[in-house]
């Protein structure tokens, strides 16, 4: 039995990486997934490679720091059959070049803050009125341990990765009562697009921080997300999940 049969899902930032990873992984369980994101040629992509693998998939291109695009994507996933089931927050801001305190800019504070921690707010906003009516439904924030831990050289990112923890938990605890749960996955350094290249200092350094000597995949927060949005995970809300190889626990 397929864990997501005819699940409502929404996954943002999914035309690479963890997105399209869980994405792709919640099809293959069953889902009905709106793949969301900036990148209309990766994300239509990724769903047509869904789509052949014999899942369901749909792609709406979506800017979640412009809530008409998320209230957009929110109503077309409603229309499928009037419920939404699952909401995975993946979409995140990823500057090119990261900076402290004392250096970094506020076009910088402001583009993290408005994708990052407020994508997420309007999305949730806009299904838990489906999840509040249908009485249960599954909300995945995708954080980082730099929430937990901090980070070098990344003031904004850290500060708003801190933030949608804190979300994470608001959500959980006003919306339990209507058996909607809110859990955040604090993901570590996992090979992407944008991962430092294979022997650099970074890469190496971040292989340092972990327990396993290796960095982690975009499948294995993948597989994290599927639990959080299967049923498996009927008794888990507010929960932070990190998916670090070790890297908290130093």
């Amino acid at each position: 039995m397929k864990r997501l049969k005819d699940k409502i899902a929404i996954v943002t930032g999914a035309g690479h990486g963890i997105g399209r990873a869980i994405a792709e992984l919640y099809a293959a369980e069953g889902a009905v997934v709106f793949m969301c994101s900036r990148d209309a040629e990766a994300g239509e992509a990724a769903a047509a490679e869904v789509r052949h693998a014999g899942g369901d998939a749909t792609f709406l291109r979506c800017d979640v720091s412009h809530p008409e695009d998320v209230a957009r994507v929110v109503k077309a996933a409603a229309e499928r059959n009037g419920r939404i089931d699952i909401l995975c927050n993946n979409a995140a801001y990823l500057a090119s070049t990261w900076h402290n305190a004392g250096e970094s800019t506020d076009d910088e504070w402001e583009k993290c803050f408005r994708v990052s921690l407020m994508g997420t707010q309007w999305f949730t906003k806009g299904v838990l009125p489906f999840m509040i009516q249908q009485k249960r439904g599954s909300i995945i924030n995708i954080g980082s341990v730099q929430s937990l831990v901090g980070g070098r050289n990344s003031a904004a990112y850290t500060a708003i990765k801190s933030a949608l923890v804190g979300l994470t938990r608001s959500v959980a605890y006003d919306y339990g009562p209507h058996n909607i749960r809110c859990n955040v996955i604090c993901a570590g350094a996992i090979k992407t697009r944008i991962s430092p290249a294979p022997g650099s200092e970074l890469h190496q350094r971040q292989i340092g921080k972990t327990f396993l000597g290796r960095i982690g995949e975009p499948r294995e927060v993948a597989h994290a997300a599927l639990y959080l949005a299967s049923d498996d995970s009927s008794y888990v809300t507010g929960a932070v999940l990190p998916v670090d190889g070790g890297w908290t626990a130093m």
